[in-house]
């Protein structure tokens, strides 16, 4: 998984509340259980007539946000369905960084373990970045992982908090296979001493 130090990029805005897992990655493009290949088919629903054509008027079709690093989105993110393909989705679409004031729980914690960093604001700071967002490409925001610190476009500092376990796997690019083969030595040293100790397993 990929190192998530600092990120400074584009922030699109989309202040829909309750946007949902199948909303994030219809169930019907849910063909394949590797984590690429899903960026396509993000937001499909809202992003794409029943022809294929684009949604003009959909947030990350706009020329301003198509290369959009960052998404801030409203309350109750993620929800609904806990397929990990949602996250795998954002990675792949190319989003490192939500902030909303609240996600659902299972989206939550499958967005450390995808390189993606979930951040939670109280409201009055998320509408400052969505209107910081809504400015277009030229307002870049960065996000500083190590500080736990958001810095609008004009320069203004917002504060986060983040789970220090999450944090160190996000800043280490560890997910779950990662996290085990930390301890590879150990678990070699392991099987070592019990294949002379039960010969016979």
């Amino acid at each position: 998984m990929e190192k998530f130090e600092k990120l400074q990029g584009i922030a699109a805005p989309m202040p829909l509340v309750n946007i949902d897992t199948d909303m994030i990655i219809p169930k019907v493009h849910l063909k394949s259980i590797k984590r690429t290949g899903f960026g396509k088919n993000l937001f499909d629903e809202m992003r794409f007539n029943r022809d294929g054509t684009e949604i003009a008027d959909f947030v990350l079709n706009k020329p301003q946000y198509r290369d959009a690093d960052i998404l801030v989105a409203g309350d109750n993110f993620g929800c609904g369905s806990s397929r990990e393909h949602a996250p795998w989705a954002i990675a792949d679409f190319g989003i490192k960084c939500v902030v909303s004031t609240s996600f659902a729980d299972i989206f939550f914690n499958n967005c450390f373990k995808n390189g993606i960093l979930p951040i939670v604001l109280p409201q009055e700071q998320v509408d400052l970045l969505m209107a910081d967002a809504e400015k277009g490409a030229n307002a870049r925001m960065t996000v500083d992982l190590v500080a736990q610190e958001i810095t609008t476009s004009d320069g203004e500092v917002i504060t986060f908090e983040v789970d220090a376990f999450k944090k160190h796997c996000l800043l280490e690019g560890l997910d779950d296979i990662g996290l085990t083969m930390e301890k590879v030595s150990s678990i070699d040293t392991f099987e070592s001493k019990a294949a002379q100790e039960r010969p016979w397993v």
